[in-house]
């Protein structure tokens, strides 16, 4: 078995989002965003990609982000147990709607403000590094119905000024940023990133690209605030990454297969790294009729407000063909493509490819040579109590052994890779079924898909399988 050569200070840690662990949806003046009015159930995902949902709350639906694990009222407890598992770095967001609960407020709430001091400082006590995402799925409601979401440019100033305020007070306290979560999502889910429904289907290109190039010049202007408020701080963006393999060796299947990258990988990725359009995004443009507002000096902005890492999350590949029927089709993939016959699939459909991971790190590096960080990985499972109170998860030890050889069998390649916080360190929503049994956490969480549950924490057998891996800085896995 190889033993894995971890750079001295690789981050290994943990990843959330506000909107998945924290609950007290309504306390400490936080207002409403479009996490709290996405139902629980497997519907969920036909809502976050199908055209025409109203961003309603109806007295018949359960809403599991409310409450979701509370992580609002017991961060010290949780926190203590990232701690005991020896992370030195644990990625959150902060919920914008804490900070100004409508989203276009001038002053911020002093209340949510406070929160996150608690919660940092607590990281800090217990030598963990926080890693702070500024805008992770939960846009303010009130800038979705009353400004539209970001196809309005209004919301590039609202953005500023909240990037700023969390940038100002926290720079003592926070070394490492990232500004939107998995950026180019809203190509498939537009809600969760652009904070818009698609009313048709043939609709959606001119309003998510313009919303785009909005959410790209907001990206850019909080990278240079960034810089210049915080010296010494890094600022990433953060990609959902899923490489791209043709079908078969057809020529046509491979050009399909090049050009879904292009657009779906690299698109969002190539403007934060490289400050600039990419020049395949002009036939994209053309043939889909997308014709931008761009403002004076937008492309100026983008040029100076250029990413330090790239962050991304890694759960699938996906495979693609010119020419494919409905059977031929990836049902659990939630980004598409068709089944490929030599992997295997999770509880939920997901393929699992951890040598995919190997082959994402290679190209991302090769393409920008700016070090990358693993922000998401890991597997959503479900988890069983046994009578002696212990849950034997091997199938996610094994899952994550594979995903951390491949991470170091790329960086034998020569990849920069800063760390891994793999995703769900604890228990929580799931974003796309807004599930709790859809499990990824090493700390189970006594919370049901019906809202029933105690909210009683219980160390998986992954747990202290993490904590050996974390101490040996991955020679032991």
């Amino acid at each position: 078995m190889n033993t894995y050569k971890f750079p001295e200070g690789f981050l290994w840690g943990g990843a959330t989002a506000a909107n998945q662990i924290e609950g007290g949806f309504n306390e400490g003046n936080k207002g409403l965003n479009v996490a709290v009015v996405l139902p629980g159930g497997k519907a969920r995902y036909d809502i976050l990609t199908k055209p025409g949902f109203d961003f309603e709350i109806k007295p018949d639906q359960y809403y599991p982000n409310h409450e979701a694990i509370d992580f609002y009222h017991r961060y010290k407890e949780d926190i203590a147990l990232f701690a005991e598992m020896g992370f030195k770095a644990f990625r959150m967001s902060i919920a914008w709607t804490r900070i100004f609960p409508n989203g276009d407020e001038i002053e911020p709430n002093e209340e949510g403000l406070q929160f996150y001091d608690r919660v940092l400082d607590e990281l800090h006590k217990h030598g963990i590094e926080p890693v702070v995402t500024i805008s992770h799925y939960e846009m303010p409601l009130h800038l979705v119905m009353e400004y539209g979401g970001w196809r309005n440019r209004k919301v590039v100033t609202f953005f500023e000024r909240y990037a700023n305020t969390i940038l100002t007070r926290y720079k003592d306290k926070v070394k490492y940023w990232m500004t939107f979560n998995e950026i180019n999502s809203a190509l498939v889910m537009p809600i969760n990133g652009l904070g818009f429904s698609i009313e048709k289907e043939e609709d959606r290109y001119q309003p998510t690209f313009q919303a785009y190039h909005h959410q790209l010049v907001a990206s850019a202007i909080a990278v240079k605030a960034c810089h210049e408020i915080i010296p010494g701080s890094e600022i990433g963006c953060m990609i959902l990454f899923a490489p791209v393999y043709p079908f078969d060796s057809n020529p046509d299947n491979v050009l399909h297969a090049l050009k879904e990258e292009q657009i779906f990988n690299y698109f969002c990725g190539d403007v934060q790294v490289r400050g600039e359009y990419p020049s395949f995004m002009n036939r994209y443009f053309k043939e889909h009729n997308i014709q931008l507002e761009i403002e004076e000096n937008d492309l100026e902005v983008l040029k100076e407000g250029t990413v330090d890492y790239v962050g991304f999350s890694y759960y699938m590949s996906r495979t693609e063909k010119k020419e494919k029927a409905a059977e031929d089709a990836s049902e659990g993939n939630i980004i598409g493509g068709v089944r490929n016959p030599f992997l295997e699939v999770s509880d939920w459909g997901w393929e699992i490819d951890p040598v995919g991971l190997r082959i994402s790190l290679n190209k991302l590096y090769d393409r920008y040579q700016i070090p990358l960080f693993i922000v998401e990985n890991g597997l959503g499972a479900y988890d069983k109590i046994e009578e002696d109170g212990s849950i034997n998860d091997d199938y996610r030890i094994g899952y994550l052994q594979e995903h951390i050889k491949a991470m170091g069998e790329a960086i034998e390649d020569g990849v920069d890779l800063m760390g891994y916080t793999s995703w769900g360190c604890i228990d929580m929503v799931s974003m796309s079924t807004g599930e709790f049994s859809k499990r990824y956490g090493y700390i189970y969480v006594d919370k049901h898909d019906d809202g029933s549950g105690t909210l009683e924490r219980i160390k998986k057998k992954s747990f202290f399988w993490y904590k050996d891996v974390i101490k040996t800085n991955g020679k032991k896995l």
